[in-house]
């Protein structure tokens, strides 16, 4: 029996809410199709609103959340109660069959801390419980909020695209997109078709790349070396955007 294709897209909370109908129609083709589809979601933009209406502040390192224990239980109640609902209703009015999924489903995202120091409550995936996954997205799309749990059962806030970027690693998925609200990797307003490392260390260099890209690019060049087949930061999925790939290339020193 050959391994049906796996396809882990991550959206993110701005993407959330305004999913075009070229997108459902594409899930409805792969999912005819027999592929297995995994959609990871975020919520930044919904967890700062909810945040700031309770007083909490937000702060960000790097492009990642700084996550206390009230930011956290915010996080869990926003991405579990909002934000993952909403997904749900819309894929399910587009009849597409689907299941919202989270980290204690049978114990399926495993995590440690990233740096409790310097971050907080926020983790990195160690493991995924993907024989249960994988028997899950046999007869349904997937949606999962990226939070983890330690050996001991205490919550994780985790980067939706690192998490995206390790699920897919641990699923061997053939394609990982990461969905955005722009069309792609930009320099200078333009879309990048194709990147690889190099070019995007020039573009962090020459300041073309936000903070706010700098996870997703390096969860995406992550995936790639972890064994994940493509990898495509994009605001379409009928559009490849901005392919990344490995540098043929050697690099002096």
């Amino acid at each position: 029996m050959t391994m049906a294709e796996t396809i882990v897209i991550k959206v993110g909370g701005h993407a959330s809410d305004q999913l075009p109908q070229q997108f459902y129609q594409q899930l409805t083709r792969w999912q005819a199709e027999g592929k297995h589809i995994l959609v990871i979601h975020g919520g930044g933009p919904q967890i700062s609103r909810w945040s700031d209406q309770m007083g909490l502040t937000v702060h960000k390192h790097h492009g990642i959340r700084v996550t206390d224990a009230k930011t956290l239980a915010v996080t869990q109640a926003v991405l579990l109660g909002v934000v993952q609902p909403a997904i749900c209703q819309q894929f399910s009015q587009h009849h597409l069959h689907v299941v919202g999924l989270n980290t204690s489903d049978n114990q399926l995202l495993g995590g440690e801390y990233l740096d409790q120091k310097e971050y907080g409550e926020v983790g990195q995936i160690t493991s995924v419980n993907e024989t249960w996954l994988q028997e899950v997205l046999h007869d349904e799309i997937g949606v999962l909020a990226p939070l983890a749990q330690t050996i001991d059962g205490h919550l994780l806030n985790v980067n939706a695209d690192t998490a995206a970027a390790a699920i897919a690693a641990k699923l061997g998925a053939n394609k990982l997109v990461l969905l955005t609200d722009v069309p792609g990797v930009l320099n200078a307003g333009k879309v990048v078709p194709l990147l690889d490392q190099e070019g995007a260390d020039q573009l962090f260099e020459q300041k073309q790349i936000k903070a706010g890209m700098m996870p997703k690019i390096k969860a995406a060049f992550n995936a790639l070396h972890d064994g994940v087949h493509q990898v495509l930061i994009t605001n379409d999925l009928t559009s490849s955007g901005t392919i990344l790939h490995r540098s043929t290339k050697r690099v002096a020193g």
